[in-house]
């Protein structure tokens, strides 16, 4: 009684059965018995039109007279060659004869029940039925009415037939007895069929529950293992793109938790740090412990570069935070990539100075339309050539080349060492700085803020590294802003 559905869906079936079955007998019943009284009613029209055509060859005087030992053996034996009662009556209902060896006078109540109704349709020359319930017998009855004609082809009398539908009631007793019988060994062989057919049926429901279970348990790497073409299969279906779609959401959300620990982490040590130096700093020269003027101007400006580097870090912090919001607007225009190129170019060549480093520009474009925010972009692309600065050799140069197929297409490459491929997958992750010389006053968000704003631009990013070589970021800007 566990599987609560398979007794359900067993009952259903019996009961429905059951109904079919009771529905089907009735039928059977009933046809069985108006057959059997056709069958009847067809052999008794025989009789009854082979004595009307025996006594058609007679001569209606003859049959008056009553004259003609053929006729009267044949009167004298005629119930018993009919295997019934007969009569035969004239238009207005006198008996001639009952079938027996004299002529008799009968009363009307002595006919069968509707006999003049009958004799009136024999008389318009057709054979006629009755069907009637005899209270004497307590059995179904049938009466055949045929005409008696002269060699004339005058009807001048009628033979009435009347018999009981014998073993109506025994025959439809066997009949009864054979479909009970066959019922019900085709019902015990629909019943185990329907308990084997609902165990089938519920099967796969059994599986999709234990899913069901797993899942509100957290356990999302369950799968149903159910594989059919009907409504069913298709929940399964949707039931495991449903697990792999918690099971990434798991994944991602343990992601995102790690990433925000990450970030708290990361951010209370770069904040620490500055903090530290400059609490440091200060408490010294609050304290007198440094008086001489040299040492105290190195303290101030080591306050002030940990000062700066903590508004650069805040300031990117917000950068970032707002990019990443999606409430926040960009002001989109209409402008061109190659100016916003040229003015970051402008402001790079004076950090490029020190190292005497060379911008090397591939440029055919005039006119490098597109819809942008000119200091977002400006902020995105002066990132990637800081960084390219930074990591570049010296008397290096920085490649940018502009090209246009589908989609406009910038990428900036320098001559530096190139990313560990350790590194690969993180350069773009907030607070990730590699273990450099050259990033040691980095904060960490610039390429994270570079990524956010190619994004909110539709753009993406290739990273194209070589070790040894150098580094090539590649921005694709797509059409459809």
């Amino acid at each position: 009684m566990k599987n609560k559905i398979v007794w359900k869906l067993s009952i259903y079936f019996i009961t429905s059965l059951l109904v079919f079955a009771f529905i089907i007998s009735g039928i059977f019943i009933y046809l069985f018995r108006i057959n059997t009284i056709e069958l009847h009613k067809n052999e008794l029209e025989q009789r009854a039109t082979k004595i009307s055509k025996t006594l058609s060859s007679i001569t209606s005087d003859s049959i008056r007279k009553n004259q003609g030992s053929g006729y009267g053996a044949y009167l004298k034996f005629l119930n018993d060659i009919a295997m019934s009662d007969v009569w035969i009556v004239d238009e207005n209902l006198n008996i001639i004869t009952a079938g027996n060896d004299q002529v008799s006078q009968y009363s009307f109540s002595d006919l069968p029940s509707n006999a003049e109704e009958i004799v009136k349709e024999v008389f318009s020359g057709k054979t006629e039925f009755s069907e009637s319930f005899s209270n004497i017998l307590d059995t179904p009855t049938l009466t055949v009415g045929t005409p008696i004609k002269d060699d004339s082809g005058n009807i001048f009398g009628v033979v009435l037939l009347h018999s009981p539908v014998n073993g109506i009631d025994l025959a439809i007793s066997k009949g009864i007895v054979i479909l009970v019988f066959s019922i019900g060994i085709a019902l015990m062989i629909a019943i185990l069929l329907s308990i084997g057919f609902s165990f089938t049926f519920t099967k796969p429901l059994k599986s999709l529950n234990l899913t069901a279970i797993k899942l509100t348990e957290g356990d999302y790497t369950v799968k149903t293992n159910v594989k059919q073409s009907d409504e069913i299969g298709t929940l399964a279906m949707n039931m495991d793109i449903l697990a792999q779609r918690l099971n990434e959401s798991s994944m991602e959300s343990e992601k995102l938790e790690q990433l925000r620990r990450d970030f708290i982490a990361n951010i209370s040590h770069e904040l620490r740090t500055p903090v530290t130096v400059i609490r440091g700093s200060l408490e010294a020269l609050n304290d007198g412990i440094i008086t001489k003027e040299a040492q105290v101007l190195e303290y101030y400006s080591q306050m002030l570069a940990e000062s700066k580097h903590l508004q650069r870090l805040i300031g990117d912090l917000l950068d970032l935070s707002r990019l990443q919001n999606t409430d926040f607007q960009l002001e989109m225009t209409q402008i061109s990539i190659c100016e916003v190129l040229s003015d970051v170019i402008r402001s790079a060549k004076s950090l490029a100075k020190d190292k005497q480093i060379e911008f090397v520009v591939n440029n055919n474009f005039k006119d490098c339309a597109l819809l942008g925010d000119y200091g977002r972009l400006r902020q995105m692309i002066l990132i990637i050539v800081d960084n390219a600065i930074k990591f570049s050799p010296q008397n290096g140069h920085i490649y940018i080349n502009v090209s246009q197929d589908k989609n406009l297409i910038l990428s900036i490459r320098d001559e530096g060492r190139g990313i560990n491929n350790d590194d690969l997958p993180y350069v773009f992750d907030r607070f990730y700085k590699t273990k450099s010389i050259e990033n040691k006053n980095g904060t960490g968000l610039g390429l994270a803020i570079a990524k956010q704003i190619a994004i909110r631009h539709n753009a993406t990013i290739k990273l194209v590294n070589e070790i040894g070589v150098g580094c090539e970021f590649v921005f694709i800007f797509h059409d459809d802003l």
